[in-house]
C-alpha cells in the first residue's frame, strides 16, 4: 500500500472479528516505530505485546472500554523519559512524547498497511496497566492498542477536518499567502 493510502485508510477499528491474526505481523508493525525520530539519538519506546485474555481483559477494565475484550491481541507503549531529562532537563519530558507519538503514528501506519485494525486508546487508569503488566514506576503508559481484523468494512469514514481550519501563513490566523514584495527589481 502506498503512503497516501495507508494514512487515508487509518481509521479507529472497535469491532473485531474472532479471526486471530499471526503475532509475526505485529512484531512487524512494531518494529516500524524503530524508525520514528528520537531525540539525541535516544529511543525512549517500550512496546508489550499481550495475547493472554485474562490480561486483556483485565486492561479493558482499566480502560473503561469493553470492545477491547473482543481483540486477539493488546500492544501497550511506554516511554521512559529517564535519559532524556537527564540531557535536556524538563524538556526531556516533552520530547519523550513527541518520540512516542511518531513512534506511534509509524506502528498504526503499518497496521494499515499489513491489513489489521486498532484504535488508539488513550484513556485508561495507567497504575493498574503498569501493575498487570509489570512496567517500571519511571516509565510512562503512552497509549494501549487491541488489535485484530475488523469484523466489518465500514461503507463511509468520517471526513478529516477541512485543511483551511487548521492552515495559517506565518503566523496564527493569517489564512492566506501573503505575496512576498520585490525589494529590487
Amino acid at each position: 500500500m502506498d503512503l497516501d493510502k495507508a494514512i487515508k485508510a487509518r481509521k479507529s477499528v472497535r469491532k473485531f472479528s474472532s479471526k486471530k491474526p499471526d503475532w509475526r505481523e505485529i512484531i512487524e508493525c512494531i518494529d516500524a516505530a524503530r524508525y520514528a525520530p528520537v531525540a539525541g539519538g535516544n529511543y525512549v519506546c517500550n512496546f508489550i505485546l499481550v495475547d493472554e485474555k485474562e490480561k486483556i481483559n483485565k486492561i479493558a477494565v482499566a480502560a473503561q472500554q469493553d470492545f477491547i475484550t473482543k481483540a486477539q491481541y493488546v500492544v501497550v507503549v511506554c516511554s521512559n523519559p529517564g535519559r532524556l531529562v537527564n540531557l535536556y532537563g524538563k524538556a526531556g519530558e516533552i520530547y519523550a512524547r513527541q518520540q512516542a507519538g511518531a513512534a506511534i503514528e509509524n506502528f498504526l501506519l503499518k497496521i494499515v498497511d499489513s491489513g489489521l485494525s486498532t484504535c488508539w486508546v488513550g484513556h485508561f487508569v495507567e497504575k493498574d496497566i503498569k501493575h498487570l503488566l509489570d512496567i517500571p514506576s519511571d516509565s510512562n503508559v503512552e497509549a494501549v492498542f487491541p488489535i485484530g481484523f475488523e469484523l466489518k468494512k465500514a461503507r463511509t469514514k468520517k471526513a478529516p477536518i477541512d485543511l483551511d481550519r487548521i492552515l495559517f501563513f506565518n503566523e496564527f490566523g493569517q489564512e492566506e499567502m501573503v505575496k512576498q514584495k520585490k525589494l529590487r527589481d
